[in-house]
């Protein structure tokens, strides 16, 4: 995934002193030297604003932040038409955008000494000409969108201006990749007559395109945007209470109360404070930038190398996405695209996510092996006096489900929840959740919210061209065609158009684009929709962690130390699992139990049998099972987890058979080598 950065934070990796003490939290802050967290978020990731404004400015982004969190709890308890809220929406979170983040030029010269990181004029202009068109649509909105078919030559000047505001605020989030493919997808609908071949549309006039992108919801104000206005901003105002609430510090401590007490638990320890940091953040990057400035001085000190060490905090981080119940922006998407409750998606969610975790622990007892760590000696409290002190922090995270399966909306139960969980920070007198804290909460909400808006508008301009070409289905088509209509090869060119997409694109826009594309490819060759659905979510997410452009592994080796390309190749290792995983619930009917669905039976068989090739899988990336496992024993259990994701009897009989066989290689060999270990011994007694 790219998207424009402002060059490598300075990180101080000295080693921290030896004797620790207070909870495990307090002594990893006091220990590690100062690690710039904002700094590092704002170069590897868009979670929260890009510069570091000062008085005026930070104080106008902060009113208007409030104010776009206000307007989306507004919108639950007095909903409106969409063709009035998306515009009112996007024309206050566009025009904080241009103040929040650096324009061309100014980001080398925000970095020199003593510089002001404030607004420029330019900015200042931009961010009252994005108020413009938005404000022109919602003073007449239902006669505008009315105008659809024959735009008026003012209707066309403010959408064409509309456009041009969303793809600049999208390339100060993210860079340049997103413009440049809108303006493609764009170039190819008004030129398609002139292009040959299977490509070949019906060229559309500027007006034309204006009407359908602008003054329909197809696409400006299509699903993409509609789901940032209302799931996105209830969602990170949420997690932006959840922390202030105390809840974060909680997590951290319950980690280390569990896990910090045995050669492998500093692995484990990042792994649990990993999955509960990600029901705050939803953010991969951000869940590895505040697990690592945490935990890497515990890495260290257990003996983790900083490349592992780096890869392990990735990892972790790359889990929030996927994991229950706060998933990224796309699961809120799905649940949109298919029209099914949030509940349901986080339901298909479960077993995926618990193959993911098994993978990654399974992953950490064998490095805790091979590098033979140590446990690490910290005062932490009792597991069990936290969780009754502090346990209530949960609360919220559970009223969200019970909330949903009462059959309440979403948006509401989220409110709800928010709610509960500042009125749950009041049993902590150092979280209170005072007036000012609230305040707080409200723009750091909307903060991590404002990176998703532009992307997302933006990603919806290209679904707009894709359904007025009908290039989505014409590009299904050539991939079905170059299957052969053969299921597991239109599955594999699906991963690896939805992987490469994602190099280039953040998680949310690449599931997006991808759905159009490849979710028609999948359900030709007869996947069910939902389960062509979480395929290309999970894919979307794992693009964060693949070469050559994996945003969470640079941002962990910034805080290790580690080399960047080394500790991108081994997190790919730690979560390959995770790429197995998605194959199971396409391949065959019964692996929609992975999904929960199919009845007990399917459920039942599609579970042990990813469980048994997760392990495969990961005894083959880390090169351990008794012992030291060789390279043959590692083909071997490694190439028989592939067959077991058809599950299909014959392929299942021959991965079972493979992986026997390579346990019987590595138990023959393991016993061979302790003979010849021992023998000089024997000798050397008899000679004494």
């Amino acid at each position: 995934m790219t998207q424009e950065t402002g060059g490598s934070a300075a990180v101080n990796t000295k080693s921290p002193p030896s004797a620790p003490g207070g909870t495990a939290s307090d002594l990893l802050d006091e220990a590690d030297p100062k690690i710039d967290e904002e700094a590092l978020l704002a170069e590897f990731d868009a979670e929260i604003p890009a510069r570091k404004l000062s008085g005026v400015p930070q104080l106008v982004v902060k009113i208007m932040g409030v104010a776009l969190s206000l307007f989306g709890l507004y919108w639950v308890f007095n909903p409106m038409a969409s063709q009035f809220y998306l515009p009112a929406f996007l024309m206050l979170a566009l025009s904080a955008t241009f103040l929040a983040y650096r324009g061309w030029g100014s980001k080398n010269k925000a970095k020199a000494p003593g510089a002001k990181d404030n607004p420029r004029v330019a900015d200042w202009l931009l961010a009252v000409v994005a108020v413009v068109p938005f404000a022109y649509i919602i003073s007449d909105w239902d006669a505008f969108f009315r105008r659809a078919i024959i735009p008026t030559d003012l209707d066309v000047i403010m959408g064409t201006l509309a456009i041009l505001v969303t793809l600049e605020a999208a390339r100060r989030t993210v860079g340049l990749m997103i413009p440049i493919a809108v303006i493609v997808f764009f170039a190819y609908a008004h030129w398609g007559s002139y292009i040959p071949g299977v490509f070949g549309t019906s060229s559309f006039d500027w007006s034309r395109l204006v009407g359908h992108n602008i003054m329909g919801t197809q696409g400006l104000f299509g699903v993409p945007t509609n789901v940032a206005a209302t799931f996105v901003i209830l969602f990170t105002l949420y997690g932006a209470v959840l922390t202030g609430s105390g809840a974060s510090k909680f997590f951290i401590d319950l980690s280390f109360a569990a896990f910090g007490r045995s050669a492998a638990g500093p692995g484990r320890t990042v792994t649990l404070a990993g999955f509960l940091l990600g029901t705050v953040s939803g953010s991969g990057v951000a869940t590895t930038v505040t697990l690592g400035g945490i935990s890497w001085p515990l890495l260290r000190r257990a003996g983790y190398p900083r490349e592992h060490g780096g890869a392990l905090l990735a990892a972790a981080g790359i889990g929030a996405i996927m994991a229950p119940p706060m998933m990224g922006a796309a699961a809120f998407i799905i649940a949109a695209l298919l029209g099914v409750s949030y509940l349901q998606v986080l339901i298909w969610a479960i077993i995926p996510t618990i193959l993911y975790y098994f993978g990654l622990i399974l992953s950490i007892e064998m490095d805790s092996r091979r590098f033979k760590t140590t446990d690490v000696k910290m005062e932490v409290k009792p597991i069990g006096k936290l969780l009754l002190r502090f346990g209530y922090h949960f609360s919220s995270l559970a009223a969200i489900v019970v909330f949903m399966s009462f059959g309440m909306t979403p948006f509401r139960a989220v409110v709800y929840a928010t709610v509960l969980a500042l009125v749950l920070s009041f049993f902590d007198r150092s979280s209170w959740m005072t007036p000012r804290r609230i305040w707080d909460a409200l723009a750091t909400g909307a903060a991590g919210a404002m990176s998703i808006i532009p992307v997302m508008a933006a990603a919806g301009l290209i679904v707009g061209v894709l359904t007025l070409t009908g290039l989505g289905l014409k590009l299904a088509g050539i991939i079905v065609s170059a299957a052969g209509g053969n299921l597991l090869l239109t599955a594999i060119l699906s991963a690896v158009a939805v992987t490469l997409l994602g190099l280039a694109v953040p998680v949310t826009a690449s599931f997006i684009i991808s759905w159009v594309i490849i979710g028609p490819a999948l359900q030709d060759v007869g996947v069910p929709a939902f389960a062509a659905a979480m395929f290309i979510f999970y894919y979307s997410v794992l693009s964060e962690v693949s070469p050559p452009t994996a945003l969470s592994p640079f941002a962990a080796s910034a805080i290790t130390g580690g080399k960047p390309i080394t500790t991108m190749w081994l997190t790919w290792k730690y979560t390959l699992t995770a790429f197995l995983v998605p194959f199971v619930f396409v391949l065959s009917e019964a692996g929609i139990g992975l999904l929960l669905q199919g009845g007990v039976w399917s459920i039942v068989l599609a579970t042990v049998t990813s469980l048994l090739a997760v392990a495969a899988l990961a005894v083959a990336t880390g090169g351990w099972l008794w012992g030291p496992a060789k390279l043959p024993e590692r083909l071997l259990i490694g190439g028989g987890a592939l067959p077991l994701v058809t599950l299909s009897l014959l392929p299942m009989a021959i991965g079972v058979g493979m992986i026997v066989l390579g346990i019987v290689v590595h138990l023959i060999g393991r016993r061979r080598r302790a003979a010849e270990t021992a023998e000089p011994a024997v000798s050397h007694s008899t000679t004494a």
